[in-house]
């Protein structure tokens, strides 16, 4: 993947746009992630494990919102279950090219990988024993969030799984602006200046419309979803596995 720096919001020309994940963004994704998202090596991580465990003979994987294919990559190198196939989904045709174009010589193991151009809210899922939904859901119009979740399980096999990492809210104002500080700080450290922080929230922040762990899991068991565990949760961002 490219390791290029994430410069794009070094002037205040970029930040008066919306965030699109056009080729600029691709180019520089995988620094703006590491930078912006505290431990998101280790929900990619988890990931791969989580699908190793719970992948069932002959069915398919989903990565939706796949991005780069970080998360992609992972469950490819860890999943050998006899028929699985990867299905990675996103509405980004500059995110799937360079996706394709980086992961090849990075593929250990044996699961066929299909790319796939699409919206996750209006596609048709085939039967299915993992989805993960990483860092997906919170770009989602709110009003389609629940029937792409219902959707999703309706899919699953029973005992599937759904791995969900989101940008979360809390429900405590004063833990929220704790949190928000944090994570500042976290951007900080990692380089970004006062400007770039500024000109990267006034792009984005609508959006990323995030909501409270509450939301997630209540929604979640509405749809029908039997177990959900917390496996992540730094800062202001949290994951879990919902089984079906």
């Amino acid at each position: 993947m490219s390791d290029r720096e994430d410069n794009l919001f070094q002037t205040a020309f970029r930040s008066i746009g919306g965030f699109r994940f056009d080729e600029n963004v691709a180019q520089v994704f995988p620094d703006m992630i590491r930078r912006s998202v505290p431990g998101y090596g280790h929900v990619v991580g988890s990931s791969g494990l989580i699908a190793k465990r719970f992948a069932q003979p002959n069915t398919v994987i989903y990565d939706l919102g796949c991005s780069l294919g970080a998360t992609t990559l992972a469950i490819a190198n860890q999943v050998t279950t006899p028929g699985c196939r990867i299905v990675a989904v996103d509405n980004s045709e500059a995110m799937l090219a360079q996706a394709q174009s980086s992961l090849t010589d990075r593929l250990v193991g044996p699961l066929p990988i299909e790319w796939v151009y699409g919206d996750i809210s209006t596609m048709a899922f085939e039967p299915c024993s993992v989805v993960a939904l990483n860092f997906t859901l919170q770009f989602i119009e709110q009003h389609k969030r629940e029937q792409l979740l219902n959707n999703i399980h309706r899919a699953l096999c029973p005992g599937g799984a759904l791995i969900l990492a989101e940008k979360i809210v809390q429900e405590d104002l004063k833990s929220q602006d704790t949190l928000n500080a944090l994570h500042l700080d976290f951007k900080r450290a990692n380089g970004y200046s006062e400007l770039e922080i500024s000109g990267k929230r006034q792009a984005i922040e609508n959006v990323l419309i995030p909501e409270t762990a509450n939301t997630h899991i209540n929604r979640l068991t509405r749809v029908g979803f039997t177990e959900v565990t917390e496996f992540f949760h730094c800062l202001n961002f949290k994951a879990w596995v919902a089984i079906a």
